[in-house]
C-alpha cells in the first residue's frame, strides 16, 4: 500500500508543479488554489508512505516521479524542448528510480 500511496503522491507533485507554472507567480486564483490543494495531498501521501518506507527511498522516488512527470508535461503541453540530452537525463532518472525500488527492503 505504501508504494501505491507514494506513486500517487508523486503524481500529485506533477499536478502542483504544473499548476504552479500556470499560476503565473500565484497571480491567478484557480491555478494557485490547485497548487496548494495538490501540495497538501502530495505531502500528506508522502508522509503516510514514509511510515513504512525508508526516507531515502520514499523521497527519491517522490521527487523522481515529480521530475520526470514535470518534464513530460512541459514537453507535451507547454512547448518545452525535447532534446536528446534532456531525454537521456529523464531516462537516467527513471533508471535511478528503478534501482532505488529494487534495492529497497520493503
Amino acid at each position: 500500500m505504501a508504494w501505491i500511496l507514494l506513486t500517487i503522491a508523486g503524481l500529485f507533485e506533477v499536478v502542483w508543479a504544473t499548476a504552479m507554472k500556470q499560476s503565473a507567480g500565484f497571480t491567478r486564483l484557480w491555478p494557485s488554489l490547485i497548487t496548494f490543494a495538490a501540495m497538501l495531498v502530495s505531502f500528506g501521501l508522502l508522509s503516510w508512505s514514509m511510515r513504512v518506507l525508508p526516507l531515502g527511498t520514499a523521497y527519491t522516488l517522490w521527487t523522481g516521479i515529480g521530475a520526470v512527470g514535470a518534464f513530460t508535461i512541459g514537453v507535451l503541453f507547454l512547448g518545452e524542448a525535447l532534446t536528446p540530452l534532456r531525454v537521456l537525463a529523464a531516462l537516467m532518472i527513471v533508471g535511478g528510480l528503478v534501482l532505488m525500488k529494487l534495492s529497497s527492503p520493503q
